[in-house]
């Protein structure tokens, strides 16, 4: 469902992502961890057709993102790290128009909303405007909004960023069941208990280059380590000194 194959991404001087491979497949949710500035959300941006890789492939359902970019955006929902959402729309409004930049019919798309806010548990505040959210409700409806258009794959740029534990418990939750329904999920982070409770498969990025992939057992093999943590910095070349 995704494929990246040797995909290299600078920016000037600066090698953001550095020929970088790796697939998801339909049913699973791929880590993208990573710590800061290692390249997970450019590599979310060129799969997102955002950007351009330098080199390489990208494919989503098939589709290069390139040369076929609506229908990769088509095949895709996408979730940036900023929920994006218009302050004086109400949650019910935003959709609906989002909706209708994917010309999903009227009926269609009514349904369709009145699904995704009792999905979501949005009913509360599903006509107050967005700018008096808290952020873990924005984060319901930029979630809702993701999968709007009832995409099989879904890349999520650290979705529960800034969200206290019940939020972030119920987002996480919500990306297992897209998993269940036969979605192929991608979503970028760096809480080493996110990884363990949810992603079939890792991809361990620094500085651009894949420095690991497997599962997280895999990783605690390749690294020595008995804990995803110190595993993940062992692997990233900063390994965790005893005391």
């Amino acid at each position: 469902m995704i494929e990246v194959e040797g995909v290299t991404r600078s920016y000037g001087d600066t090698v953001a992502v550095d020929d970088l491979s790796f697939v998801v497949r339909p049913g699973e949710v791929v880590g993208l961890l990573g710590p800061n500035g290692a390249g997970k959300t450019t590599t979310l941006r060129m799969i997102a057709t955002l950007l351009k890789p330098d080199r390489g492939v990208i494919r989503v359902q098939g589709h290069d993102v390139v040369h076929e970019p609506l229908a990769v955006r088509a095949a895709l929902g996408y979730q940036t790290g900023d929920t994006g959402l218009y302050g004086r729309l109400t949650p019910r409004e935003f959709l609906r128009y989002f909706g209708r930049l994917h010309r999903m019919p009227k009926a269609e798309l009514e349904d369709r909303i009145d699904t995704l806010v009792h999905d979501f548990d949005i009913g509360e505040f599903a006509d107050r405007p967005c700018s008096g959210l808290s952020t873990g409700q924005k984060q319901r409806v930029t979630l809702a909004r993701t999968v709007l258009h009832d995409p099989p794959v879904l890349v999520l740029d650290e979705p529960t960023s800034g969200l206290d534990l019940v939020s972030a418990a119920f987002i996480l939750q919500t990306i297992r069941r897209f998993a269940a329904s036969g979605r192929a999920v991608l979503f970028s982070t760096h809480i080493m208990s996110e990884v363990e409770l949810l992603c079939d498969r890792v991809v361990l990025i620094d500085r651009g280059v894949a420095r690991a992939r497997g599962t997280v057992d895999d990783l605690l093999r390749q690294s020595g380590e008995p804990q995803l943590s110190r595993a993940f910095l062992a692997l990233v070349g900063r390994p965790l000194e005893a005391a």
